[in-house]
């Protein structure tokens, strides 16, 4: 006889669905009162993070690739960027990076010189990747309107990954990348795009001061488009790694740097868009 009984489908990568939802929440109350309360808050949330994801970062390419990258000098640039960005702009936070990668090719100069090229090409690569991508998070909080600028940014970015998500799981049958991440279709892409915008559209419209919906379906499209490319991204570099995440701080979801993926590509179009819509 037929095998009638349905098993049900597992949590998208075997995720602690109760664990990843209780972190979720409670990220996102940290993130609100630190957002709406003083912005020097949140951009102690976005350092902090950011130094988190650089230790992830270079902590993983150790134990699986022998890199060794400078961490003191990455830290110290990264605060340094985020920093900088916030009360000097962006022209100063480039100048902090071109600086950081300096003093790395630099640092690492005091040990042997083997593998001393493949060592600081990884520095640049993870002070470009993680702390100057994270500086358009500061650029945004830095305007008058930072804070809801902030919200825009991040819900149109839950939304792509929820609308992938829910979309995907519904109705998903032709696989966007299988080689890089086989979970995701690209009908989910296409759920991800049409929530992102709608999101986008409403919060141009009822929140950003100046702003237009259709400023936000453009913004809410090319927001969903990053972010799934920043998820691509960190999923090749794991399966280089040849890790599932890129860390255990958060139960459900993995690392900090997991949770950045989507943001971290995102940030700099967001920005570039509002300044170009409503201005800097």
């Amino acid at each position: 006889m037929a095998q009638t009984d349905q098993q049900p489908r597992k949590p998208r990568g075997g995720r602690n669905l109760p664990a990843a939802i209780g972190v979720g929440v409670g990220l996102g109350a940290v993130i609100v009162a630190s957002l709406f309360v003083v912005k020097v808050f949140f951009l102690l949330v976005v350092v902090a993070a950011v130094g988190v994801g650089v230790w992830e970062l270079t902590s993983r390419l150790a134990e699986r690739k022998e890199v060794r990258v400078p961490l003191v000098p990455l830290i110290a640039g990264s605060v340094a960027m985020v920093a900088t960005g916030y009360w000097a702009g962006a022209q100063w936070a480039a100048a902090v990076l071109a600086l950081t990668g300096l003093v790395v090719m630099v640092w690492r100069m005091g040990t042997p010189p083997e593998n001393y090229l493949r060592d600081i090409t990884a520095g640049i690569f993870t002070a470009f990747y993680v702390p100057f991508l994270a500086t358009f998070v500061a650029l945004l909080l830095a305007a008058d309107d930072g804070p809801w600028r902030i919200l825009l940014f991040l819900v149109v970015t839950i939304c792509s990954d929820t609308g992938a998500y829910a979309v995907g799981y519904k109705f998903g049958r032709n696989k966007l990348a299988p080689t890089i991440s086989p979970g995701k279709t690209r009908e989910g892409l296409a759920g991800g795009v049409g929530l992102s915008m709608i999101a986008g559209a409403l919060l141009m419209e009822y929140v950003i001061d100046g702003g237009s919906w259709w400023q936000g379906l453009i913004l809410g499209g090319c927001a969903a488009v990053t972010a799934t490319l920043g998820d691509l991204a960190e999923s090749m570099i794991k399966r280089d790694l040849g890790i599932k995440d890129m860390g255990t701080l958060l139960p459900g979801h993995g690392g900090i740097m997991d949770r950045l993926d989507s943001l971290l590509p995102t940030a700099p179009v967001v920005w570039l868009l509002l300044a170009a819509f409503v201005g800097s």
